[in-house]
């Protein structure tokens, strides 16, 4: 299905009405004695009235369908709305009728229903008859004409499109992306927790390769604990972008102490000139260790214990000596 709906560019196809909807112009009764002028010119009355733009009341329209934004409630809005009270709603939304009475659900321009809804009044509406399908492909056009979606935000997409059931052609015709680009997306998505995207934001200019290097540092640092704690000392409107930047780089270097501090020892056995074991030497990126087992060398172990400050002390200089720290 996927082809050929993307062939028929979903924006400039003729509705199709039902005659029973809130949408539907009033329909005159047949005739078959209209004279051929009179009857183009109803058909024509006909179609210009299913294309016009429609003033609609926002309270009429249901936010309804999958998300294809991160947030609608952020200063973006405020602005859009701002605009909208100075100039006017240039361009309109998309709706399709409800299956409840006098109601509209929204196929796309959701940004621009929540700043009118700030705003008040009508909101300009296009009103189409669309299935699920067409109605999920027009959305995701029209996204990618207007504003072209981040990485993260094609990414929920395209997961949620997946989970509630949508057929893989139809998924790709909404972002006009291949099956691997989808795949792409969806390998990323899955490794991410979604309240690490929500701190975090759509990150316009983030790609695949920067979130899938902050996914893989997952199992070195608690990345949403780290989004929580850094983000709360930076300002509400510091930009997404360098949201994700701080976040990195701070969930980096907790993942780089976390190496340090667990980096297993790595003991070595020291042996006497016939191979015996004298001691066990460590190392943990913290300290060094040598430990004698009193079991296996009571008597050495014994001349250790007694003898340990002189010898660590002599072995001190002949450090400085041969490194020249000495003072």
């Amino acid at each position: 299905m996927g082809a050929s709906l993307m062939a028929r560019n979903i924006f400039n196809q003729t509705p199709k009405v039902a005659a029973d909807s809130p949408a539907a112009p009033p329909a005159p009764a047949k005739s078959g004695k209209l004279p051929g002028s009179v009857g183009g010119l109803r058909d024509s009355l006909r179609e210009i009235t299913a294309n016009s733009i429609r003033d609609i009341d926002p309270d009429r329209i249901d936010m309804d369908g999958l998300r294809d934004r991160l947030a609608l409630e952020d200063h973006s809005i405020d602005e859009l709305a701002e605009s909208i009270r100075k100039h006017g709603q240039q361009v309109p939304i998309m709706v399709r009728p409800s299956d409840k009475p006098e109601r509209y659900r929204v196929v796309y321009g959701r940004r621009r229903l929540a700043a009118i809804r700030k705003v008040g009044g009508t909101v300009k509406a296009i009103v189409r008859t669309l299935d699920d399908d067409a109605s999920l492909i027009a959305q995701g056009q029209e996204n990618n004409l207007r504003l072209d979606p981040s990485f993260i935000e094609k990414s929920l997409f395209i997961k949620e499109m997946q989970e509630a059931g949508y057929k893989p052609g139809v998924i790709q015709d909404a972002l006009g992306l291949t099956r691997q680009g989808v795949s792409n997306h969806r390998v990323v998505i899955d490794q991410l927790p979604y309240e690490l995207i929500r701190l975090i934001g759509p990150a316009h200019g983030i790609g695949r390769r920067q979130w899938g290097d902050l996914a893989a540092l997952s199992e070195k640092a608690p990345l949403v604990d780290v989004a929580r704690e850094i983000l709360s000392r930076v300002k509400d409107d510091t930009p997404s972008p360098e949201k994700f930047q701080a976040v990195f780089d701070a969930a980096s270097s907790k993942a780089r102490g976390a190496v340090k501090r667990t980096a297993p020892a790595q003991p070595t056995v020291v042996r006497d000139a016939s191979g015996a074991p004298l001691a066990t030497l460590a190392s943990d990126g913290r300290s060094v260790a040598i430990k004698i087992t009193r079991k296996s060398n009571p008597e050495f172990s014994q001349w250790v214990e007694e003898h340990a400050e002189a010898m660590l002390r002599q072995v001190f200089a002949q450090w400085q000596d041969e490194s020249g720290s000495g003072s």
